[in-house]
């Protein structure tokens, strides 16, 4: 498979139900949050995660057949003895090559990494970077009180309380970019990009744990260049309509999403785009302006 030669550009979006999108583990673990417009953020490691843990549960990239996640915890046994090792730790613990690394593992041909191999560091900026995303609204973050109990041992009977933070809903962006010339330095390939575009949207879609479930992709817009150039801040262009409150949006009946800026300055270079790849959920209401749009899935040469 030939490496990526082109530039692309990312615009994702996803809804989130009464879970939390980010925690902050230094701050009680409350949902990570711009107190200057109210709205809520999500790391760029948060989203490379949920696309790592997509490629490991769901397409089998676990090491059994030569494709691996670099970045992760993965159990080894070496002289009988089982133990348990990050993706850096086993680089070193088994001499592999840098090139081995890049050839096995497609989190560091997307993502980039470090690599601290035979004595040396191998650093590697990935092709795919994304901004820290942010909702298009402001939210609210409430309290919820738990309680839990000891099923066995001395403590059998005895309850817990636990304090969750969460937002009632939040649809949130992320701007996201795939470098041509990093991805020569990585060898990321067009096979690597498909599986990259279905870990943001699966991924998302089949997290499914305790603290996010509840989320669903939304849109997502791949904008792909013939040449070195890209738009920028395509979330930045969206504006959300709705007459109520932000802080009273429940979920897609309560707003539209206007994509007239985007619309716009997708045509304004529309000599410098090749195609646009679409994803949608049915679901969202879509506006140019005041027309409603109807967008389907696939790949378009205009928006």
């Amino acid at each position: 498979m030939d490496t990526i030669n082109t530039r692309s550009e990312i615009l994702f979006l996803y809804e989130i139900e009464n879970a939390n999108p980010n925690g902050d583990p230094l701050n009680e673990n409350r949902p990570r949050f711009d107190t200057e417009d109210n709205k809520v953020l999500v790391s760029d490691v948060r989203l490379k995660r949920t696309i790592r843990d997509y490629w490991f549960e769901y397409k089998g990239f676990n090491g059994s057949n030569g494709k691996d996640i670099f970045v992760r915890e993965t159990k080894y046994e070496i002289d009988g003895k089982s133990f348990v090792t990050s993706g850096k730790q086993r680089a070193e613990i088994f001499k592999e090559s840098k090139d081995k690394v890049l050839e096995t593992c497609i989190d560091v041909r997307v993502f980039g990494g470090i690599l601290p191999i035979k004595g040396d560091t191998f650093t590697f900026t990935g092709p795919t970077q994304f901004q820290m995303g942010k909702s298009l609204h402001e939210v609210d973050i409430v309290t919820e009180q738990g309680t839990g109990a000891f099923a066995s041992g001395e403590k059998k009977g005895q309850a817990t309380f636990r304090i969750e933070y969460k937002v009632p809903y939040a649809l949130i962006g992320f701007n996201g970019i795939i470098n041509e010339k990093a991805a020569q330095y990585t060898s990321m390939t067009e096979e690597d990009k498909d599986l990259l575009i279905d870990g943001i949207w699966n991924g998302t879609k089949n997290l499914i744990s305790r603290s996010k479930f509840g989320q669903v992709p939304m849109l997502l817009l791949i904008v792909n260049y013939k040449e070195p150039f890209y738009i920028g801040g395509l979330r930045q262009l969206l504006k959300l309509r709705t007459d109520k409150n932000d802080l009273q949006i429940r979920g897609t009946e309560d707003y539209a999403l206007d994509i007239s800026k985007i619309r716009n300055a997708l045509r304004e270079n529309s000599d410098k785009i090749e195609n646009i790849l679409v994803q949608v959920d049915p679901r969202l209401k879509i506006l140019d302006g005041d027309q409603s749009v109807e967008l389907k899935n696939g790949l378009i040469n205009e928006l």
